[in-house]
């Protein structure tokens, strides 16, 4: 008896021991953090822990924390939490990704870089190289004339052909300027980001329904403007009414 009492209580410290092991041994959890769609990550998502862990997504919605086996964790955006997930059940072999209930109008706004800054940069850089043609403004009638008729510019009279070549330049060149800012705002990275469209669609998709310039400018809010592309994305798939009802 004396030795069955003993072996019992070998076993017993042992299995406190793995327990005691068990229960300090910490796991690094790591995923990204999507919107109910599923398609736009989302940044600044908190990720919190019972033991009091915690982290937050970057702008590309990705998280990674370190917590003890035994812990649980839970995501949080703007107040509202999720449920929590028992870490140990959890898989340890593939990134633990969560999709929030969180509709367009939460998600934060796009930042500017400076590769999308450069577009304002090259336009200056342009209009600095025609001047000229941007400012051409041709005076027809001057203060001092060559003493015919009421102080008429004969020689802007006999130059008609090449004022209007340089209006026709200087209107080609807005339009190519125009057509260029639409190219940068309407990019294929964002186009997919938000309808979640892949190629040949994305390419047919953008063609379809590539913006005006005088459209662009006409939304007040980058959400706006997101927003348009998200229901257009939406009717092109056959998921939603026309985005202009």
């Amino acid at each position: 008896m004396g030795i069955s009492t003993h072996l019992q209580k070998v076993a017993l410290l042992a299995v406190l021991i793995l327990a005691g092991i068990v229960s300090q041994a910490q796991v690094r959890v790591s995923g990204t953090v999507y919107d109910r769609t599923q398609m736009v990550r989302m940044a600044g998502v908190s990720v919190m822990s019972n033991s009091g862990a915690g982290a937050i997504t970057d702008s590309l919605g990705h998280y990674s924390i370190i917590v003890p086996v035994t812990d649980s964790i839970s995501f949080s955006y703007q107040g509202k939490p999720t449920m929590k997930f028992a870490v140990r059940e959890i898989p340890f072999n593939r990134p633990f990704d969560m999709s929030l209930h969180v509709s367009v109008m939460t998600l934060p706004t796009v930042v500017v870089t400076e590769k999308m800054r450069g577009y304002k940069f090259d336009s200056l850089e342009r209009r600095n190289e025609y001047r000229k043609v941007f400012d051409y403004a041709p005076d027809y009638l001057t203060s001092g004339g060559n003493g015919v008729g009421a102080g008429v510019n004969l020689d802007a009279l006999l130059s008609i052909r090449k004022i209007k070549r340089m209006e026709a330049f200087r209107r080609f060149l807005e339009r190519d300027e125009r057509e260029k800012y639409i190219d940068y705002r309407f990019n294929a990275v964002l186009v997919k980001k938000i309808t979640g469209l892949q190629s040949p669609a994305l390419e047919a998709f953008m063609k379809e329904y590539r913006p005006s310039y005088e459209l662009l400018l006409s939304f007040e809010t980058e959400y706006q403007y997101y927003k348009y592309i998200r229901d257009c994305g939406r009717f092109y798939t056959g998921n939603n009414t026309s985005p202009h009802q």
